[in-house]
């Protein structure tokens, strides 16, 4: 289990390297197309202070989130998208400073909350460390987006592991919502980190494997790039099933990107391919989470 104060610590780092990045934004760079079809600059930030404001209200009132829940079922493949235009639609600087706002709040909820509760999500219920950990992985995609549309860098950081994390966590969800029975056994993932540390998952001896750069297993994971651009290997039938369906957030089945349109190949050149319950909702229709 992970350390909530550790999370919320990398939380707020992600999300300060990503705030980074629009601060300075003018209207037409907001405006600017993303990999996610359909979604600008605008569209990702406003998504991302969506969810965090779900994720608030799933913290501090059940009841009232338990009434967002019962609309998202009602309109499961629109829900998000919704919110994402409705928060795009905003000036840039007041979408900026909700926000900024929102991701406090969170961060002093989650901080301030009793130990061990869990708390009501469009999946299974999470605990803290899981919540923030959902938020981190969202943050971290949707600033993959986001950097891609600019042509700039995004840095490899070790925050990656508690994407990775989730990414190996969601492994049953991922083949239950494909409507495929998860395996019984476990697997064995092997993960080269961004300094050369190797992250390990699962027994040494298992007969199901996948290795690679923690960076490819984590866009992978979020649908940011196509299993066909990443340099993931597989043993085994199932591991190689999962590579095909993986996916790190709650909803139906993302369909992905299309091969060789994948993140950081781009202006952004992140350098990949050289070397826990569902997360958050989303619709990645063309990478959206």
């Amino acid at each position: 289990m992970s350390d909530l104060a550790v999370v919320l610590d990398d939380l707020r780092s992600e999300s300060d390297e990503l705030d980074r990045m629009v601060g300075e934004l003018g209207p037409r760079e907001w405006a600017a197309a993303t990999p996610a079809a359909g979604w600008s600059i605008a569209h990702q930030i406003a998504h991302l202070a969506w969810t965090d404001s779900a994720a608030l209200t799933a913290v501090t009132d059940a009841d009232a989130f338990a009434a967002e829940a019962e609309k998202a079922l009602a309109a499961p493949y629109s829900f998000v998208d919704d919110g994402a235009q409705a928060g795009a639609a905003l000036p840039p600087a007041e979408l900026l400073a909700r926000w900024r706002e929102g991701r406090e709040q969170l961060q002093r909820a989650l901080r301030s909350a009793p130990a061990g509760v869990r708390f009501p999500w469009y999946g299974p219920p999470m605990s803290g460390a899981s919540m923030a950990t959902a938020r981190l992985m969202e943050t971290w995609a949707h600033g993959q987006d986001v950097a891609d549309a600019l042509g700039v860098v995004k840095p490899l950081t070790t925050r990656l592991v508690h994407v990775a994390w989730l990414g190996v966590r969601t492994r049953d969800f991922a083949f239950g919502v494909h409507g495929l029975t998860p395996p019984a056994e476990p697997f064995r993932v092997e993960l080269a980190g961004p300094n050369g540390e190797l992250w390990t998952y699962g027994p040494e001896g298992a007969a199901q494997r996948v290795t690679g750069p923690a960076l490819d297993f984590c866009l992978l994971v979020t649908q940011r790039a196509h299993r066909d651009d990443l340099a993931l290997l597989a043993e085994g039938p199932d591991a190689d099933r999962w590579l095909d369906i993986a996916q790190a957030f709650a909803g139906p089945p993302g369909k992905g990107r299309t091969p060789g349109v994948d993140a950081g190949t781009g202006p952004s050149g992140t350098g990949r391919g050289s070397d826990a319950g569902p997360a958050a909702p989303g619709r990645p229709e063309g990478g959206r989470a």
